[in-house]
């Protein structure tokens, strides 16, 4: 738990350091959420709920009405999305959440850096406009832009 917490915080500096810095990001970017698999979505879930205080903000379910993901609310901006951990996904991060103003240009910025960056596309299950870039070290970074819409900004909306 430590150490999720050292990383989402080191995550977090260096992201504000990026935008006060020289290198070059839009003002409007920030880390929004941090994509966990685990190996009990329950009780991880209910440990997030219960004993951290994080509010559930939206879910995905299977055909059988299992969750098979769940978006927790830490604050009005920040989230944690829990998975469970499977053969092609194993317990642990799985990618950071980074939110954008413009998530086109964003893109095409880094496109020109040589990451390998899709056009971004709205996604089926929260209606974020969305596309993945992945650093040297494999870590994926979903590049997100939230529009009135998506299932995460409705979530911040509702934020009191």
């Amino acid at each position: 738990m430590r150490a999720f917490a050292l990383f989402v915080a080191g995550i977090g500096c260096g992201i504000l350091l990026m935008q006060s810095g020289s290198a070059q990001t839009t003002a409007s970017t920030k880390l929004n959420h941090v994509g966990i698999a685990v190996k009990n979505f329950d009780e991880t879930v209910n440990y997030y709920t219960k004993t951290m205080g994080f509010r559930p903000a939206f879910e995905f379910h299977d055909a059988q009405g299992k969750p098979t993901l769940a978006y927790l609310q830490i604050s009005r901006d920040t989230f944690l999305e829990i998975q469970q951990a499977q053969g092609d996904r194993p317990a642990g991060i799985t990618h950071i959440g980074l939110e954008s103003g413009d998530v086109k240009s964003f893109a095409a910025r880094i496109r020109q850096s040589g990451i390998k960056v899709e056009e971004p596309m709205p996604s089926a299950r929260t209606g974020a406009l969305l596309t993945n870039a992945t650093d040297a070290e494999g870590i994926r970074a979903e590049l997100l832009e939230f529009g009135p819409e998506s299932a995460q900004r409705k979530a911040m909306n509702a934020w009191k």
